[in-house]
């Protein structure tokens, strides 16, 4: 717990009950104190992202509602026509098991990581880092498919023109993240096959000699995305 330190050298004791509790959080003495900086920094910035996609779904969600337009039929806008008959939501469901997939080989990653596995945790990462790649191409195909069929952000040929922007605004926002994340899983999963966590290699995303925490912090981002996903797929592809 924290000591305040007298006008005259001295120490005082703690404060006690919550008057100490708001004391050690005012001066990050225990609250934090066996969470690493980046550790604690990609919390904050997962809090913030929360609320940005929840921003997003909520406008998405009063668009929809408050709209006297008919809402395009999502069964029907994203079927693909395979054997000469239309399967609805074929790819989003291919996308979120790949994107899923993806998930659970990133815990795998970390799981290693901390075993100081250096080639399973590079093969997992990278692993992760070609599902995720796959959702984006499949992503990429979506969004042709439907630029193709007319859909734009200021209207399409099914209804309500607030569809398109919505679309765009919220998969895309996803798919950078997804694309972000896919470019450092690459560079952190290089750096764990070269040893640079064991010998203590100076540089980007290297500080701390023997810790695979950065392999930790790329899963906390990645299970996010995941997880921010599965909103979207609820939200907008189900509702």
């Amino acid at each position: 717990m924290a000591q305040t330190l007298t006008h005259i050298g001295q120490t005082e004791p703690p404060p006690a009950g919550w008057r100490g509790i708001a004391a050690d959080w005012s001066s990050d003495q225990r609250a934090f104190k066996n969470v690493s900086w980046g550790k604690a920094m990609m919390w904050i910035f997962l809090l913030s992202d929360t609320f940005v996609f929840g921003c997003f779904l909520l406008s998405y969600m009063t668009a929809r509602i408050s709209t006297r337009v008919p809402w395009p039929n999502p069964s029907e806008v994203f079927a693909l026509r395979i054997g000469g008959s239309d399967i609805p939501l074929i790819l989003i469901a291919i996308m979120t098991f790949v994107l899923i997939s993806s998930s659970g080989t990133m815990a795998m990653a970390v799981n290693f990581g901390y075993r100081r596995d250096r080639r399973k945790t590079a093969i997992l990462m990278l692993l992760t880092a070609a599902l995720g790649a796959t959702f984006v191409g499949m992503q990429a195909f979506e969004w042709t498919k439907l630029i193709t069929e007319g859909v734009r952000p200021w209207g399409n040929p099914w209804g309500a023109a607030q569809f398109g922007s919505c679309f765009f605004m919220i998969t895309g926002f996803h798919g950078t993240h997804v694309t972000i994340g896919v470019i450092f899983l690459i560079i952190v999963a290089r750096k764990v096959w070269r040893g640079d966590y064991d010998i203590g290699r100076r540089g980007f995303f290297t500080s701390r000699t023997g810790h695979y925490e950065n392999v930790e912090i790329m899963g906390l981002y990645w299970h996010f995305v995941d997880l921010v996903w599965v909103f979207i797929f609820a939200f907008f592809y189900l509702w």
